[in-house]
Order: C-alpha cells, then structure tokens, then sequence
C-alpha cells in the first residue's frame, strides 16, 4: 500500500510562522499572590535525673618491626582491675507544665461580624422615622401599575427590539475575523494567576520527663604485634587482663509529667 503525499495545492495552502527568539519566549506566566497568618505556640517543659556509675579500664600492647632483620619485638600488657560502685540514691525527675493558650481570630472577621450586625436594623429615615409602613404601600401602587404596562406595552416593543437584535449581530459577525498564527506565537502558552490567604492556628504544648539509674562497665584489652618490611624477625604481644567489676544500685528511679493546657481556638 503506498501513502499519498500532499497535492501542490494542498502544500501551498499550509501556512508557517517563525516562532519569536529564545530568549523572548515565554511559555510561563505565573503571578502568585500569597497572603498568610500563621500563629504558632509551643511551650515546652522537660525534666531530667540521672544517677550513673561508669568503669572502663583500658589495657593495650602493641608491637611492631618496621624494615628491620633478624629482629624480635615483643609486648605485654597485664592489667589487674577490680571496681565496686554502687548508687544509693533516688532519681527523680518532676515535670509540672500550665498553659493557656488563646489564638484569636483576624480582625477582618470582627469587622465583617459589626457591619452585619449594623445592617440587621430597621429601615429609617434621615430624621429617624420608620419607613417601613410607607414602603409597604408604594409597593402595593406600584404592583397595580406595572400590571397593566407589561399587558400590552411590552409585546410591542420585545418584538421590534428583537428584529432590530438579529439584524445587528449580522452586521457585527460580518466585521469579526480569527485570530492569525502571529498572535496565538506572541502570546503565553500557559498564563496562571494564584491568590492564596490562609490563617493558621498553630498549638503544641510538650512536657516530658526523664528519670535513670545506670551502671556502666567496659573493660577493654587489646594487643598488636606487627613484622612490617622486616625479614627473619618475630612480633609479639601479650595482653593480660583480670577484671573484677561490683556494681549494685539502691533506689528508684521516678518521672512524673503533670501537663494541663487550655487552648482556645476559634
């Protein structure tokens, strides 16, 4: 199945533009307009108690030849340790947080309450009479009189009015034309206009309380022994340790976190 080009008469009805230079383009039009009210509260209150006992004996050998021949290097580390702790003690920790906290409204919105509030009155007169009655029967005349014009004045005149329409909107149409390649190229493709007004209220009263016995013990011992570039040479380390580790705690250990807050939010 072969595909049939464009006819030289449907090739010289294509039109073409130039599209504008780079750097004049714009694909984007965006305004953004943003109006924000942020109340933020955050009260913190935190206790801490902390009883600790911390051991940590270290024992370390470290032997080494470096470019060395025929040589020994020996090393030895002996440790002996012995640690009692103990904690006879109480850790307490007492957290007492009272807040009171009132994030009120913007004033636009008291504003708008008043004016409302204003518009609610009766109907009066520069001099404060009450215009209510009067109103009532101007109304009633004026019900009679237009019942009896819209009977026949109006028929009469929609029908003129609506010939002298049609013939005008067929004058106008007449003298519209389409938007040509040149302007829609001119334009922006994509044209966005943001307006964003927010209030926020904002609350977050934290209490915490935090209370600890602790017994920490880390013996540590270690040996190295290194022959590094040496020939016909010995490396070594020793490394003894005896750890005698007593640890014993007597007490408590309390937090106590009492938080009331009062927020008042609208």
């Amino acid at each position: 199945m072969t595909e049939r080009g464009l006819s030289p008469e449907e090739l010289a009805a294509e039109e073409g533009v130039a599209l504008p230079d780079k750097e004049v383009v714009s694909i984007l039009d965006l305004n953004a307009d943003l109006d924000l009210a942020i109340d933020a509260a955050a009260p913190i209150d935190l206790g801490v108690a902390a009883n600790a006992n911390v051991a940590a004996p270290i024992d370390a050998a470290v032997g080494a030849n470096v470019l060395s021949e025929g040589s020994t290097a020996q090393a030895l580390a002996d440790q002996g340790v012995v640690i009692q702790q103990g904690i006879d003690a109480d850790a307490v920790a007492n957290a007492t947080q009272d807040s009171t906290i009132e994030q009120g409204a913007s004033p636009d919105d008291a504003t708008t309450a008043d004016a409302t509030t204003a518009a609610g009155t009766g109907t009066t007169d520069a001099t404060g009479t009450d215009l209510d009655g009067t109103v009532d029967g101007v109304t009633g005349t004026v019900d009679g009189v237009t019942d009896g014009v819209t009977g026949g004045t109006t028929d009469g005149v929609t029908d003129g009015v609506t010939d002298a329409v049609d013939g005008a909107t067929d004058g106008a149409t007449d003298g519209v034309t389409a938007p040509t390649l040149e302007d829609v190229a001119s334009g922006n493709l994509l044209d966005v206009d943001v307006d964003l007004a927010a209030d926020a209220n904002i609350a977050a009263p934290i209490n915490g309380a935090v209370a600890a016995n602790a017994n920490v013990a880390a013996p540590i011992d270690a040996a190295v022994a290194a022959n590094v570039g040496s020939v016909d040479s010995d490396a070594v380390a020793v490394a003894q340790q005896d750890a005698i580790i007593s640890q014993d705690i007597t007490g408590s250990a309390e937090a106590t976190s009492d938080q009331q807050s009062d927020l008042a939010q609208p």
